[in-house]
């Protein structure tokens, strides 16, 4: 399986569903991150169609842009 330049997204961290609305969620390890709707949501699920797993991954993962800036909290702690 190819990976990114730091090995990263092997897991398959980012998920999607798509909703009867239109709608698509996007998530990481099981937390939503985006919402996408709209002419948006139909172009990502198009560009994801056909794709193998790393490679919607990495679609994935653009999409929900840079999101993490390290004020995440961990569960159990305050």
């Amino acid at each position: 399986m190819p990976e990114d330049a730091r090995g990263e997204l092997a897991d398959g961290r980012f998920d999607c569903r798509a909703l009867k609305d239109g709608r698509v969620i996007v998530s990481w390890y099981g937390w939503p991150v985006t919402t996408l709707a709209g002419p948006e949501a139909e172009r990502f699920l198009v560009r994801i169609a056909g794709l193998e797993d790393h490679a919607a991954q990495l679609v994935m993962a653009r999409v929900t842009g840079n999101f993490r800036r390290g004020n995440e909290r961990r569960s159990g702690r305050t």
